[in-house]
């Protein structure tokens, strides 16, 4: 393994721990740094699913009591019990579309330009829900019905197109359908953990064979660079949005997504992939 080698795994290690549960699009971040460093081909598809596992294990880490209190208290505990089915509620519909859909996602959507035309499409509608007056009837993910769930969920089959952001179309939907901010963000992050389990399971399976053994040094920097900064980007954000809107992130994605399309407009930087 080279130094460049070395040092793309370090940086994309860091996109994906940073952006992965921010409303910036952790995916869409990942096309457009690793179309700029030409970090693509098979090896970058295994070096994504492996970071992208890191950083569900970071959050996993963060909610591990709760996650604890839960299995325990699944045979006893109608609150438990509720809050499990909620999560299966809301994993249905992405997994639906992913599973009917997702190569010609991929084959057709996965570009930087694309990406950046969502990027402005989904801070435009960050703003408008941010400027609409929020009728709260679930304060914690506790308080949340199966009809919570089930809307959020279907907001999630939106982060299918890259650029959108999982975490934007959860976090914004929980806003949307009543949920509080804390609980939209939190049940955000819990809804990742089975859907990008089963996203990484899935992807691993499907590219089995690209993962080979002279990679796990690469695998490794990054794994270990995704999991702290997504450990770092997690507890920022829970600060964060105890005095804070959503509205920042809104407008990073617009001037990203404007800056992307401008370099595009005017040749200052040769897109390949979205050209491919």
């Amino acid at each position: 393994m080279d130094i460049w080698t070395a040092f793309q795994a370090f940086l994309l290690g860091i996109v994906e721990g940073l952006t992965e549960f921010l409303p910036v699009s952790s995916t869409g971040h990942q096309i457009i740094v690793a179309d700029l460093i030409d970090f693509r081909g098979e090896r970058a598809i295994a070096f994504n699913i492996i970071i992208q596992l890191a950083a569900i294990l970071a959050v996993m880490w963060q909610y591990r009591r709760k996650i604890l209190e839960v299995v325990v208290g699944l045979p006893t505990q109608p609150s438990a019990r509720r809050f499990t089915l909620n999560l299966l509620v809301a994993v249905i519909p992405a997994a639906i579309i992913g599973l009917l859909f997702s190569n010609q996602i991929h084959h057709y959507l996965f570009n930087p330009i694309t990406v950046a035309m969502a990027l402005v499409l989904g801070g435009v509608a960050i703003l408008w829900a941010e400027r609409r007056q929020h009728v709260i009837d679930a304060e914690t993910v506790d308080e949340m019905g199966w009809r919570h769930a089930l809307k959020i969920g279907c907001a999630q089959c939106l982060a299918l197109i890259p650029g959108t952001s999982r975490s934007a179309s959860t976090i914004i939907g929980g806003l949307l359908f009543g949920l509080s901010r804390k609980a939209a963000t939190e049940f955000s992050f819990f809804l990742a953990m089975p859907t990008m389990v089963a996203a990484s399971a899935y992807s691993a399976w499907q590219y089995r064979e690209v993962f080979q053994p002279d990679d796990l040094p690469v695998f490794a920097i990054g794994f270990v660079t995704s999991f702290i900064f997504a450990m770092i980007a997690v507890r920022g954000l829970l600060k964060f949005i105890g005095n804070h809107s959503y509205a920042v992130f809104a407008w990073y994605r617009i001037g990203f997504g404007l800056l992307i399309l401008l370099t595009w407009q005017l040749d200052l930087i040769d897109w390949a992939t979205a050209k491919g």
